[in-house]
């Protein structure tokens, strides 16, 4: 008798059992019976592809919504056509819904979605002539529209040329949204206006701080809220592209009008590559930064500061020096020296007890003309513009448009994802273990297929990632287990050759279920992992 589970039209394990008779066969045969039909399926993932759409073309800007109701929401836009995709537990499209309050004839700017169990929000910006507006509509489980858009704010420009003007923050919870911008028209004064809504998008507070900017070489960052719609960020200086050598956190409480200010003292070091996180939890402020000893050296290891919300006054700075063992296992190619030269932060997770994990990666690009380093900042200065008009500050990091960043006819250039360093570290700051996964990506045409993705699946930090076997470019998944051991993870079931995955992009919208493009042929499409038992 051949015996497998039905959810597998080609099992790699099944079980031949013959007849037999007694107790202890009949107790054998449920022990079997049970780890097929139990245990097997409860350790593999399963990998769904949704059909290719005709209009989803490689070109097309997207946003994975999540999860509302009992549907997968996926916005989706070309040239002047908006609709969101409502997707079934199998992938299948139900609605496809065309947004026909978004603008058509008016230059939509920019678009955030936030996700609730029932319904999500889109905040959207467009700009008819000289006017910037700010608007947020709200959409059920099939995608359609709940009532007339409410307009948030405006703000006039002097230029036909469309610019993002707002950006929009979204608290741990989703309990707090707040839409800021700033206006750096005026040098020494930079004028911040933020407005804290609530979930159901009801105005909580306005304020409008005038932040003093002593120098042209200081800007501003980072910004993040927490759980009760507190806003923090940074102030830095950094001179001629080189490293930051002067940080202010600033503070503003959800009931205030004025920030408070925490300086950061740096002790001979630079700083690069700046993270802000809140830890809810436990009522802290964390800084991490990549570090050097000296201007425009070699990285040479990480610093941390944390500030208690209730002593912003008084910071607790740690620096950690990689040792020569994580920088003989990072390095790849590179010396052990410059081992972390081209290591980027990717990923800060604050824990419950108040401690954190840090990951970083390799990456780097190669041509024949020119030699790239990380000062010249391969995206542009990454907080100031002082080119579009009326010098509206915005912060590229929180455009999460899937191409408009996307480098166009650059094959000379070659794109590389390396090795990935994680390390953790106690609520004191001492290091308690670190780790490193081993890998080589590259392409040359752009850097969608590489890099990683990190989400939580059952109390577990998985990384998952494009990997070369035999050829085939195939998404592997590694977990993270205490004590920083790695566990390979079995290959993905169901990987089609015809499916290039791009977890990059990845977003987790729900506790086992995580939603990622794919391109397939010259079309973009999605795919689900599903961790369910």
């Amino acid at each position: 008798m051949l015996l497998t589970h039905p959810s597998q039209k080609d099992p790699r394990v099944c079980l031949i059992l013959f007849p037999m008779k007694g107790a202890y066969h009949h107790r054998l045969f449920l022990f079997f019976l049970g780890w097929v039909l139990v245990v097997r399926p409860g350790m593999a993932q399963k990998l769904v592809y949704a059909e290719p759409d005709r209009s989803d073309s490689r070109r097309m800007n997207f946003e994975i919504i999540g999860k509302v109701g009992p549907h997968f929401l996926i916005y989706k836009n070309v040239r002047n056509q908006h609709w969101i995709s409502v997707l079934d537990n199998d992938m299948v499209q139900v609605e496809k819904v065309e947004q026909e309050h978004l603008p058509i004839n008016d230059q939509l700017i920019n678009i955030d979605f936030v996700a609730y169990p029932q319904t999500a929000w889109m905040i959207y910006q467009h700009q008819k002539r000289n006017i910037v507006y700010c608007l947020a509509a709200q959409v059920d489980a099939l995608g359609r529209r709940i009532g007339e858009p409410i307009e948030l704010d405006t703000s006039m420009v002097r230029t036909a040329s469309p610019q993002t003007v707002y950006t929009t923050l979204v608290s741990e919870d989703r309990k707090r949204i707040m839409v800021f911008k700033v206006n750096s028209r005026n040098r020494q004064w930079f004028r911040l206006s933020t407005l804290l809504y609530n979930d159901q998008m009801q105005l909580l507070r306005r304020s409008d701080l005038v932040i003093p900017m002593e120098e042209r070489e200081e800007s501003l960052g980072n910004f993040t809220i927490d759980n009760t719609g507190n806003l923090a960020f940074l102030k830095m200086h950094r001179s001629a592209n080189e490293s930051i050598d002067q940080v202010v956190l600033h503070y503003k409480d959800a009931e205030s009008d004025q920030p408070t200010i925490g300086p950061l003292i740096l002790n001979q070091l630079w700083l690069d590559d700046v993270q802000l996180r809140i830890d809810n939890v436990n009522g802290r402020i964390l800084l991490a930064s990549l570090a050097y000893s000296e201007r425009r050296g070699h990285v040479d290891g990480l610093y941390f500061c944390v500030w208690d919300k209730a002593a912003l006054a008084d910071p607790r700075p740690t620096y950690y020096s990689f040792p020569p063992a994580l920088r003989q296992e990072a390095k790849g190619d590179a010396g052990l020296r410059t081992a972390f030269n081209d290591h980027f932060i990717r990923q800060l997770s604050v824990r419950k007890d108040g401690g954190w994990v840090i990951g970083t990666e390799r990456y780097y690009t190669t041509s024949r003309f020119n030699s790239w380093n990380r000062w010249d900042y391969l995206y542009g200065s990454p907080y100031f513009f002082p080119g579009v008009s009326d010098f509206y500050y915005y912060n590229p990091y929180f455009n999460r448009y899937f191409f408009n960043n996307r480098p166009v006819g650059q094959s000379q250039v070659r794109y590389h994802a390396d090795n990935i360093a994680v390390l953790s570290f106690s609520r004191d700051g001492q290091p308690e273990w670190n780790a490193v996964i081993n890998k080589s990506q590259f392409n040359d045409e752009s850097d969608d297929l590489l890099s990683f993705h990190t989400f939580i699946m059952g109390g577990q930090l998985h990384f998952i990632m494009n990997m070369m076997e035999r050829r085939l470019n195939l998404m592997q998944d590694f977990t993270l287990g205490t004590g920083g051991m790695f566990s390979r993870n079995p290959t993905l079931r169901n990987l089609d050759r015809g499916y290039d995955l791009m977890p990059r992009f990845a977003k987790q919208v729900s506790a086992r279920q995580v939603i990622l493009p794919c391109i397939y042929r010259n079309y973009l499409c999605f795919a689900k992992i599903d961790y369910t038992p």
